[in-house]
């Protein structure tokens, strides 16, 4: 409940069970002790007023002993408008006026408020925390003819290691043996496990349900996807949201103020009309009601349950700020292959020139023998027979054309249409609508083939709940073709698509869109390497997680870590929730406040209002801060 404890908390320091069991015992023991004092007095008549007094010093003291010594402790360190301060300034001047019961009560809702706090935080924390969880204890590796457990930071890429059913996969790798299915529910909050077989990649954080599979490592454990999600869930909380940097600044201002006004309530009535007891008793309720706690605790737990929230869906956010900014997307600018697409092409037909389909595919394979670009991929799985890797020289990648190769003697053009115009070749006019590959051998044009690539199932629905969430533009970007990038921009029902884009030019497109718009933030979607700068230039850059290239993921704000595009809606709907309750809690704890500090000066309300004023006010605000964890 002190203005610090978004930090003492939410940033590491998690007020244990103990503590809060601790907490529960001295308020139940200081409350029964209250009634019990309470009872006594009010039937024995003529009690020495000191031994009145010190009779409610024990349920007083019980309570509040600990937050006495924290008040004397940060006074000490001259820290005056800390709120555990303010509380046992204003409870020891009620026991000063005789309101006996009042100054109990104070300090006993200050504890109940305080354990509210502490709870609500921890579950918070847990429900990050979670995560921590998928860190690997050990990798099984074969030394000597026997299987040890070995620390996964010490294991080298190439090691063969063996994962047990039940076990944690310590590391990212391929399998190279064995079969089975996994869970991968701790990364990308799915609970369907995925089978897996020889020739697969595997994350580390997955668990090895049924067969054992003997993986080859393929990056250090620093660099395995565990460590990725661990840094990122990290170092969430500490970036946050203009909501929160404002509610800080608004308490340093807020508090001395509202201290001022009480001791102006209290000295200038007074003075006038030497009523000292009454105007003490106005300025001690209003002291208690203007506490900024339930702001300072309430609106950092609310992003820190939505981040929360998001990271037990799979969807990983790196800090509030960005979990805001989503909140406001009014344009969704989205990367083509591999993030509304499959990114898996076949081969679907050729259109050949003077050769056969065969030959075609055989000489567009060859020059893209060496590409990792998918579409070179789905060449070779349609290669009948590839010449032999001597045949294939000097190959030369052309950026955002294609490539140009000898094959088996011949100077061979495998891209675009822009490429055959830039060396004199005039290529034929694919209807097609898919992606198209044209060849030349030799300066004459050889045919073309036709690549397909499926656009993953719920991207439609993904776009239209995006507008139903208020986005008001959607745009589509890709180096395909014009008639390829219409046709899948059409199917999926975005505003506007630009085609033909080089690597370089996704970033001017992005620059422009940001230029063009008014009103809330722009999102970028992508996967791969090239999309790097622009997650990096755009307000939200979001990065689809397991397909996601090391650099996209590093550029980008938000991981969807199984690389469903329907999570981009959902993350959008946390967000905006969350934002939601945020300012609901601001509005409702300032409205409250104002009205409660405005009738006790007035002298309408006394303490028990008062208290509910913090207390009551805090605790409803932290139960609607809650609710930002629920996701369903």
């Amino acid at each position: 409940m002190h203005n610090h404890h978004e930090d003492d908390h939410c940033c590491g320091h998690d007020h244990g069970h103990s503590d809060i069991k601790k907490d529960v015992l001295l308020i139940a023991i200081s409350a029964v002790a209250l009634i019990a004092v309470w009872i006594v007095t009010a039937k024995v008549l003529g009690m020495k007023p000191w031994l009145v007094t010190v009779l409610f010093l024990v349920p007083y003291l019980i309570v509040g002993f600990d937050t006495i010594k924290d008040a004397a402790a940060k006074l000490i360190r001259g820290k005056l408008l800390e709120e555990d301060f303010l509380m046992v300034i204003a409870s020891v001047g009620a026991l000063c006026i005789g309101e006996y019961p009042e100054a109990v009560a104070v300090m006993l809702f200050y504890r109940v408020g305080e354990c509210f706090e502490h709870y609500a935080v921890g579950k918070s924390r847990r429900s990050i925390a979670e995560l921590m969880d998928i860190r690997p204890d050990y990798a099984c590796v074969e030394v000597d003819g026997e299987l040890r457990h070995i620390d996964p930071e010490k294991v080298r890429i190439g090691t063969i290691i063996t994962v047990s059913p039940g076990e944690r996969i310590p590391l990212d790798g391929i399998i190279m043996d064995g079969g089975s299915t996994v869970d991968t529910s701790a990364l990308t909050g799915e609970s369907m496990p995925r089978e897996v077989a020889v020739g697969q990649f595997v994350n580390s954080g997955y668990i090895n349900l049924t067969g054992v599979i003997r993986v080859r490592v393929t990056s250090s454990f620093r660099d395995s996807t565990v460590s990725k999600v661990l840094e990122l869930v990290e170092h969430s909380a500490s970036r946050k949201s203009k909501q929160e940097a404002l509610i800080t600044r608004f308490a340093r201002v807020y508090t001395p103020v509202v201290v001022g006004l009480a001791v102006a309530l209290l000295i200038i009535p007074s003075v006038i009309t030497g009523e000292w007891s009454e105007w003490l008793r106005r300025a001690l309720v209003f002291l208690v009601v203007s506490c900024p706690c339930a702001l300072v605790v309430s609106v950092p737990l609310s992003f820190f349950g939505g981040l929360g929230g998001a990271s037990r869906r799979g969807i990983l956010i790196k800090g509030s700020n960005y979990l805001e900014a989503l909140a406001k997307a009014s344009t969704v600018v989205m990367d083509k292959t591999g993030t509304v697409t499959e990114g898996s092409f076949s081969v679907t037909g050729a259109e050949p020139v003077g050769i056969s389909s065969a030959d075609l595919i055989t000489l567009a394979a060859a020059a893209e023998s060496y590409s990792n670009h998918p579409i070179a991929y789905s060449l070779r799985r349609a290669c009948q027979q590839m010449p032999d890797s001597e045949l294939i020289t000097d190959v030369r990648e052309i950026p955002g054309r294609g490539i140009q190769a000898n094959v088996c003697g011949k100077k061979v053009l495998v891209g675009n249409s822009a490429l055959m115009v830039s060396n004199g070749i005039k290529p034929r006019k694919a209807e097609s609508h898919s992606s198209v590959v044209h060849v030349a051998a030799d300066g004459i044009y050889a045919g073309y083939i036709i690549i397909d690539d499926r656009i993953k199932d719920g991207a439609k629905d993904a776009v239209r709940e995006l507008y139903e969430l208020g986005v008001e533009k959607t745009v589509m970007l890709t180096g395909d073709a014009d008639a390829t990038g219409r046709a899948v921009a059409e199917a999926l029902g975005v505003n506007d698509v630009m085609t033909e884009l080089m690597p370089g030019d996704k970033v001017t497109a992005v620059e422009e869109l940001l230029r063009e718009k008014h009103t809330g933030t722009l999102v970028f979607v992508g996967d791969g390497v090239n999309d790097a700068p622009v997650l990096a230039r755009s307000d939200v850059g979001v990065a689809m997680g397991v397909l996601g290239s090391d650099s996209a993921i590093e550029a980008a704000d938000i991981v969807l870590m199984d690389d469903d595009i329907r999570k981009l809606p959902l993350a959008l709907r946390i967000c905006k929730r969350t934002v939601s309750i945020a300012k609901q809690n601001i509005w409702f704890s300032l409205a409250v406040k104002f009205v409660i500090m405005l009738l006790g000066a007035l002298g309408v309300v006394g303490m028990g209002v008062a208290v509910f004023g913090d207390v009551g006010v805090l605790i409803l605000a932290i139960l609607n801060a809650s609710r930002a964890l629920i996701t369903e």
